[in-house]
C-alpha cells in the first residue's frame, strides 16, 4: 500500500511525544510530520512549557510553526479526552517511567487507550532488580514492567504486551549483527564487539565528549568492557533466542554527528566462508524491510538520517565478523520506535519510514 493510499484509507491517530527538547524527540517530531496517519496531539517538556517547538527545533518550523511545548498536566488532560493515542517517550532514563505511569493512570481513569513506545532505558529489563543493577537507582514504575516488551521489530514475530521498550542505539546495531549468529547456532556464545558512535548519541546538553574541538578529527574508546548497553544486549538475545551469550564490548566516540558502526566477531561452530555467512544473514532477514545485506562493507553515510541498517560479513572458516551501520537517532531510537508503533496500530511496518538516507551528512 502506497503512502498516499494509506493516508486516504486510514484514520488519523493522535500522537504524543514526551521529553520534547532532545535530539530523539526532534527526530520523532520530524518523522511524525511526514507520517501518513499520525497527527501530533502534543509534545511535552517540563523545562520549556509554553515555549515554541520551532524555537528548540528551527528546522521543523515549517511543520510546527504554531506548536508549543505542553506540561504533563496538559498532556494527561488531552489523553483523557482522546479515545486512542500513540505515545512516544524520549524522556531521560529514570524520568520516563514516572511520566508513563502518570499518563497510563489517567487514561485508565478516563477509559481511554494509549499505546506506548519508551525510548529510554526504563523498560528494557524484565525486572526492577535487573534495571537497578545497571542504572544504580530504583525503578520508577516496577508494576508496569510486565506490560512492556524490549526487542527490535526484526526479532519478534508477535508482540504480546501492550507497550514496548525500545533497545538503545548501540544495542540496536549490535543485536542486528549478532542475533542471526546466535539464533542460527552459527557461533560460540562469546561475542567480541567494537563500535563507534557519533556525538549525537550523548544527547543535546554539551559535555566534553561532544564538544566539537575535542571530538573533531579524533577517535577514542570509553567504558571498555563496562558499557551499560552490554547487559541489555545479553538480555535481549536471551529473550529472543534462549542463548546465554557473553559480550566483550568496547565502544568508541567517532568524529561525526550521527551514525553507529559496529563489528561483531565470534568463533564459528562450523566452517563458513564469507558468501555463506552473508547468505545466512540474508535468509534470516528476508522479511525485514529495513535490513540490507551486501558484500560491500557498510558505510555510516549511506544510512545516516534513515531507518535502514546495512550489514555485511566476513568469514575465514573459523571466525566470523559481522559489520552493521545504522543511524543512532533514527533506526537506533525514533525510527525504530515508529516502526514498532506502526505494528502496534496495525499499519504497514514501513509507514512513514522509507525515506532514503541523504548521503552527504
Amino acid at each position: 500500500m502506497s503512502q498516499a493510499t494509506l493516508t486516504a484509507a486510514s484514520p488519523r491517530t493522535p500522537a504524543v511525544v514526551l521529553g520534547g527538547t532532545g535530539y530523539v524527540a526532534g527526530e520523532l517530531l520530524r518523522l511524525i510530520a511526514g507520517h501518513p496517519t499520525l497527527e501530533l496531539l502534543a509534545v511535552m517538556s517540563e523545562g520549556s512549557p509554553g515555549e515554541p517547538v520551532a524555537g528548540a527545533f528551527p528546522h521543523l518550523a515549517s511543520a510546527y510553526s504554531e506548536t508549543r511545548f505542553a506540561t504533563l498536566g496538559e498532556v494527561t488532560k488531552l489523553l483523557a479526552g482522546t479515545p486512542a493515542s500513540a505515545v512516544f517517550s524520549a524522556a531521560p532514563h529514570g524520568v520516563s517511567a514516572g511520566l508513563i505511569d502518570a499518563l497510563l493512570a489517567e487514561t485508565a481513569r478516563a477509559g481511554t487507550s494509549a499505546r506506548i513506545v519508551d525510548i529510554s532505558a526504563d523498560f528494557r529489563y524484565a525486572s526492577a532488580a535487573a534495571y537497578e543493577k545497571v542504572y544504580g537507582h530504583a525503578h520508577g514504575a516496577p508494576a508496569l514492567l510486565e506490560d512492556f516488551t524490549c526487542a527490535l521489530p526484526e526479532h519478534l514475530g508477535e508482540l504480546t504486551t501492550p507497550h514496548v521498550g525500545h533497545p538503545g542505539c548501540f544495542a540496536t546495531a549490535v543485536l542486528l549483527a549478532a542475533m542471526p549468529l546466535l539464533a542460527l547456532g552459527l557461533v560460540e556464545p562469546m561475542l567480541f564487539v567494537s563500535g563507534v558512535t557519533g556525538s549525537t548519541g550523548s544527547g543535546r546538553r554539551p559535555v566534553e565528549g561532544t564538544h566539537h574541538p575535542l571530538r573533531h578529527g579524533d577517535l577514542y574508546g570509553y567504558n571498555a568492557l563496562a558499557h551499560r548497553h552490554a547487559p541489555e544486549i545479553v538480555a535481549c538475545a536471551r529473550a529472543a533466542t534462549g542463548v546465554e551469550a557473553e559480550i566483550a564490548f568496547v565502544p568508541h566516540s567517532g568524529p561525526f554527528a550521527r551514525g553507529i558502526h559496529v563489528t561483531v566477531q565470534a568463533r564459528l561452530t562450523r566452517a563458513l566462508d564469507a558468501a555463506q555467512a552473508r547468505g545466512a544473514l540474508s535468509e534470516y532477514y528476508a522479511r525485514a524491510p529495513f535490513v540490507r545485506i551486501s558484500d560491500r562493507a557498510p558505510h555510516v553515510k549511506e544510512v545516516a538520517a534513515s531507518n535502514f541498517a546495512h550489514l555485511s560479513a566476513a568469514a575465514n572458516g573459523r571466525t566470523i565478523a559481522v559489520m552493521c551501520a545504522i543511524d543512532n537517532l533514527v533506526k537506533g531510537a525514533a525510527g525504530g520506535a515508529l516502526q514498532w508503533m506502526n505494528r502496534m496500530l496495525g499499519l504497514p511496518e514501513t509507514a512513514g519510514l522509507c525515506q532514503p538516507a541523504p548521503g552527504w551528512t
